[in-house]
């Protein structure tokens, strides 16, 4: 649990624009939707990937890495590296059990016999969108244990777009759908007291040097 006084007090070392800009974009993270990528080889496309869930309000991105270990790319990402929190797993096994455990339902993104568009899905579930490798897409293992399958409807001769480009498009529609709704989508206050004290402890030079004058004094 946060430190109430704690995190009051080194809020005074943020500036008054700061201090309302974690405010202000901490109101509309959300948990109700997360995002894993399987495997995705193009560095930039994990990287845009990344940056889209900080600007659609995604606290949570999931990198599984059986075959591929890949940093962020930094200029890609815009830093949103600062403010996503990224899970890695070494399995889609683990990372599937994982997010089950967390009451998500696997959606695949990718098409299939039993999809359903974007106008069609159901935002009201919370849901963890999986997106696979640039050339093969999710393997067989997510496809076999996906709850729901989500495609964006295409009427142009190419038949697929960029991984970081469809996860832009769902991420959009989806978190709009669910701003606009009544369902209870935000984090809750813990978890924004938490989030809040890591981006100042992220931002804060000599944060170590401050908490530990603070908690000698109280």
């Amino acid at each position: 649990m946060v430190d109430i006084e704690l995190l009051r007090y080194l809020e005074g070392y943020l500036t008054q624009h700061r201090l309302q800009r974690f405010n202000e974009v901490l109101l509309h993270r959300t948990k109700h939707f997360t995002v894993a990528t399987e495997d995705v080889f193009q560095l930039h496309n994990t990287s845009a990937v990344m940056r889209s869930c900080d600007v659609f309000g995604i606290q949570e991105l999931s990198i599984i890495e059986e075959q591929n270990t890949k940093h962020i790319d930094r200029e890609i990402a815009m830093g949103s590296q600062k403010w996503v929190d990224i899970n890695r797993f070494q399995s889609a096994k683990d990372c599937i059990r994982h997010m089950k455990n967390e009451g998500y339902q696997i959606v695949a993104t990718t098409p299939h016999k039993n999809d359903c568009t974007l106008d069609e899905f159901d935002y009201t579930k919370k849901s963890c969108f999986f997106f696979g490798r640039e050339t093969e897409g999710l393997s067989q293992e997510v496809r076999d244990v996906s709850d729901c399958f989500l495609k964006i409807p295409m009427v142009g001769f190419t038949e697929s777009l960029n991984i970081s480009v469809s996860a832009a498009i769902i991420l959009q529609y989806v978190t709009h759908k669910l701003r606009l709704s009544q369902i209870d989508w935000q984090m809750t206050p813990e978890e924004i007291n938490e989030k809040k004290l890591d981006w100042i402890k992220k931002t804060i030079r000599s944060y170590d040097q401050i908490v530990a004058r603070y908690l000698s004094t109280n």
